[in-house]
């Protein structure tokens, strides 16, 4: 195994029953990168992080990590932390005494963790209510609490499931520093999430899964440039001139504007790949057209997720996934 390869599973397959969980999949996480794990409902995602938390053991194949091919006991790899299904605080303790006791239970009470937590609790932003019971923490607050519960180990993976939910814009845009921290620091991070503008910031590469296997792996940029034709959103200075212009840009079509929500300011909806785009600009700013805002409708990431995973259907649930992972914890 590459020294610098902080996840490398071959042909990994789980089944729960008759439900085929996981289909050989082959997974490459690499140290010191954010890597983000994609897939809709039933694709697979809890059961793979679960995997890789030791909380459940495949089926078939093989799966390495940090360097050590995992055997066929349940444990926790050294070095690896983080959360599956949202983390697991106790409600009547506080932060600090969250973050103590947890060290304990995975065998971390010596007094260098130990002295790790007031620094741990700052880096994720809860100094100031680190003796407050966590009863009364919002969905955010408990997710950094959970954050801190891995980063106090100071782990080389970190495994993190919808690390930003429940999150407001100030408290993401905090989080994101963390674990770009982190990942600049030599930790490889896996991250799985459905907010696609999270994955679109931190992530160097990505996986999808769907039903069970993987549709794509790689840089999200190859995602991006794969994903064929985007529909795009511009607000001009004259949507009329705009509109001619668009229907008479070879490569460029021109979507009904009934087919969009109301929007205050007058825009004109276009599909088309990325250089008929570029020559559609060419002629709007020719023809003395001011351009005020050029967007993609969707994102290149999230087009590209649902191209891959939409219309294929699912034919089991996640939440049997999770009912096994339950009974593995």
């Amino acid at each position: 195994m590459d020294q610098t390869s902080a996840v490398r599973a071959r042909a990994v397959t789980k089944t729960f029953g008759d439900v085929v969980a996981l289909d050989n999949v082959d997974l490459d996480v690499t140290a010191g990168r954010i890597h983000g794990l994609i897939g809709p409902n039933g694709a697979g995602k809890t059961t793979l992080l679960g995997l890789l938390l030791g909380l459940a053991i495949p089926d078939g194949g093989t799966l390495e990590i940090l360097g050590t091919r995992l055997g066929r006991a349940l444990s926790t790899p050294d070095g690896v932390a983080g959360f599956v299904d949202g983390p697991g605080l106790y409600p009547s303790l506080t932060p600090r005494q969250n973050l103590r006791a947890l060290a304990s239970l995975r065998g971390y009470g010596d007094t260098t963790i130990i002295s790790r937590i007031p620094a741990t609790l700052d880096e994720v932003g809860l100094t100031d209510v680190a003796d407050d019971p966590v009863r009364g923490f919002s969905l955010g607050m408990r997710q950094r609490l959970g954050l801190a519960a891995a980063l106090i180990t100071r782990p080389r993976l970190l495994i993190l499931d919808e690390p930003a939910n429940g999150l407001d814009p100030a408290g993401t845009r905090h989080v994101h520093r963390v674990l770009t921290q982190l990942a600049a620091n030599g930790t490889g991070v896996v991250l799985s999430s459905h907010r696609m503008d999270d994955l679109t910031a931190l992530c160097a590469e990505v996986t999808i899964l769907n039903t069970g296997r993987v549709v794509f792996s790689g840089p999200v940029s190859k995602l991006a440039a794969e994903s064929g034709e985007l529909e795009y959103r511009l607000r001009v200075s004259h949507p009329d001139v705009a509109a001619r212009i668009a229907a008479s840009t070879p490569g460029v079509r021109l979507q009904p504007a009934d087919a969009r929500a109301p929007h205050p300011d007058p825009e004109t909806i276009v599909r088309a790949p990325v250089l008929a785009m570029d020559e559609l600009v060419v002629r709007l700013v020719r023809e003395g057209v001011a351009l005020r805002e050029l967007a993609p409708v969707l994102q290149p990431l999230e087009a590209a997720f649902l191209a891959l995973t939409e219309g294929t259907g699912t034919s089991r649930h996640e939440t049997d996934h999770e009912t096994e992972m339950e009974k593995l914890r």
